[in-house]
């Protein structure tokens, strides 16, 4: 059975605890880090809920939760890879490639954190993610097996890769649009599946919602790329540490609609500058974008509630 690592911000220091029937019970000892966590700290919850050691619990809700990824880390990321988002777009579903790129690390933020929309960003959009925490070094080129998964996934977390639309399409900055602080809230725990669980990462349904209105609801299944192809195809060209973040794509219901193909084409007529401000002022139209004030929820768990990673809730606001 999963166990559920949290992590706190207490007046004068942080801690971890491990979730067990509503109350969080303290780890004891300090780990700096999520890598210190997932080496040390899981065999130490492990201990507490077997063998019921004396810890006095606390409320989930008795501090701030922060983000269960602590910084720095590397932050990797797969692009349209559901086919539902895909389709949306007009996209080929039997794409070839794999779409990879990076965030910054300084973009991510705690569950419950507030969301800043940058002065100059109009196009503020979501995405939730299903996230992968690497659970042992990746140090040269691999081929992991679906057998294999379970050695290099440490935790899986909720994630939502908050995007500006028009820096990163106009400018094409894809790292430049997803990485403005506060652009990847994560958490609120480390879901530390045991080995049977690892398989079912499929079953996994990933849900996000704007001020109470369902925006996206989707199985993991929808993944063109699952994490073991992904996890060999980075081992080819990056170095990962346990601890670091892989981010594995959004479902369809994000607030980006691209034009269709023929006016796409027609669009590829236009002077540039003219093209992507007509491309804005469509977006505003739809009225799909986030903005102060917005409230986000997004959640991943299996449909009978077995695996359940938790459930942010970010407050939109102006930067």
């Amino acid at each position: 059975m999963s166990i559920n690592l949290v992590r706190y911000q207490a007046p004068s220091r942080e801690f971890w605890a491990v979730l067990h029937e509503g109350q969080a019970l303290p780890l004891p000892g300090d780990y700096a880090t999520t890598a210190d966590v997932l080496t040390d700290g899981v065999k130490v919850a492990r201990d507490i809920l077997i063998n019921g050691q004396d810890v006095e619990p606390i409320r989930p809700d008795a501090h701030p939760v922060l983000s269960p990824v602590t910084r720095p880390c590397r932050v990797l990321a797969q692009g349209a890879n559901f086919k539902t988002h895909l389709r949306e777009n007009g996209m080929d579903t039997d794409r070839a490639f794999n779409v990879l790129f990076t965030k910054s690390s300084a973009s991510v933020c705690g569950p419950n954190d507030d969301i800043i929309r940058p002065p100059h960003v109009r196009l503020l959009d979501y995405e939730v993610e299903l996230g992968i925490v690497l659970g042992k070094p990746i140090t040269g080129p691999a081929v992991i097996t679906d057998k294999e998964l379970g050695q290099y996934i440490g935790a899986f977390v909720v994630a939502n890769d908050i995007s500006a639309r028009d820096v990163q399409l106009p400018e094409n900055q894809w790292y430049k649009g997803k990485s403005y602080r506060t652009f990847l809230p994560v958490g609120p725990y480390l879901a530390v599946p045991d080995a049977d669980e690892i398989a079912r990462w499929p079953d996994l349904r990933l849900k996000l919602e704007v001020n109470g209105e369902v925006r996206q609801n989707e199985l993991a299944s929808d993944m063109l790329f699952g994490p073991a192809e992904t996890l060999t195809e980075v081992s080819q060209v990056e170095d990962l540490d346990v601890g670091d973040l892989l981010i594995t794509g959004t479902p369809g219901g994000v607030a980006l609609e691209l034009p269709g193909a023929r006016t796409q084409r027609i669009a590829g007529l236009l002077p540039e500058d003219f093209r992507w401000r007509l491309f804005i002022k469509s977006q505003l139209n739809t009225g799909g974008y986030l903005k102060p004030g917005d409230t986000v929820t997004t959640s991943i768990r299996t449909d009978d509630g077995a695996i359940d990673l938790g459930t942010q809730h970010s407050l939109v606001i102006a930067g």
